[in-house]
């Protein structure tokens, strides 16, 4: 089977905009060179996720009458492909005039094609999940920021624009401590366009203490970086991972949308439930 690569996607070119459903529209791409790049290769060291949300959702009902919703959609990292977000949006935008029977058939129908899309022709060892919010729920929908102490309250002086993991140290010899940590600093570009990426990212840990104004200098260094929202973190969660030993990790980023969707890495050390998909201020 050949492979995709991002240049070959739609990012950064003229599109047309299919309104009829179109299953083919969605560009998988292998999440294996990015991750060989972070020194992953055969069995991934953490479990997590890919929280999207999909705010431009809308279909026909059998009446012909147009209908929205709001669409969580959870990736499990193990999968062995992620859904170039540009084609995403094109999947989506291909049920504007199809005609389905109930949101629930428009759910089954995402959820089938994208864990399709996400395993590439293998077998599908974990589906995605999805869950559609109809209007009468909308204003139940929160807004909250992630929790934890603010790395951005220190006054630290940045020079590195590019991931340094160098500037990353923890006090290795003392007891170890349990803490969580957050900034709204992030901010990357994509891969193909180069256009920014904006985000705030939270990093739970026990561990040997993490110095902060290193750590934040190091989020910082991801300004000028291109690489999708999911690189990112795993690359953020293995350097911390190496260079500061934490037992446990936790690192969650939540970007802000473009066409309609937001991505939301999680990836963790341990097993628990995948955090809330409530979106930032920001998003």
């Amino acid at each position: 089977m050949s492979q995709n690569t991002p240049e070959q996607s739609q990012l950064g070119k003229a599109s047309a905009y299919i309104d009829r459903y179109d299953p083919s529209l969605l560009y998988p791409l292998p999440r294996a060179a990015k991750r060989q790049e972070i020194g992953i290769t055969g069995r991934i060291p953490f479990l997590g996720a890919d929280l999207w949300t999909a705010f431009e959702l809308s279909w026909l009902n059998p009446r012909g009458k147009p209908q929205v919703a709001i669409a969580h959609i959870t990736i499990p990292a193990e999968s062995t492909h992620i859904v170039e977000s540009k084609s995403f949006k094109l999947y989506l935008n291909s049920f504007n005039q199809s005609v389905f029977e109930s949101a629930d058939a428009v759910r089954d129908r995402i959820r089938a094609d994208i864990s399709a899309a996400i395993w590439h022709g293998e077998a599908v060892q974990g589906s995605a999940g999805v869950k559609l919010l109809l209007p009468e729920v909308f204003d139940r929908e929160p807004v909250h920021e992630l929790d934890g102490v603010n790395l951005d309250r220190l006054d630290v002086e940045c020079t590195h624009y590019q991931p340094a993991p160098e500037l990353l140290r923890a006090a290795l010899h003392e007891q170890p401590v349990t803490e969580t940590l957050v900034s709204h600093l992030l901010k990357s570009n994509c891969l193909v366009t180069g256009q920014p990426d904006w985000g705030s990212v939270q990093i739970r840990y026990t561990g040997p203490q993490i110095d902060q104004e290193g750590l934040l200098r190091y989020l910082v260094s991801f300004r000028e970086h291109n690489e999708f929202h999911e690189q990112c973190v795993e690359r953020i969660y293995m350097d911390i991972l190496t260079r500061c030993q934490p037992t446990k990790l936790s690192v969650y980023a939540r970007y802000t949308r473009r066409g309609g969707l937001d991505i939301n890495p999680w990836r963790t050390s341990h097993p628990q439930q995948p955090p809330a998909n409530i979106r930032t201020a920001r998003q």
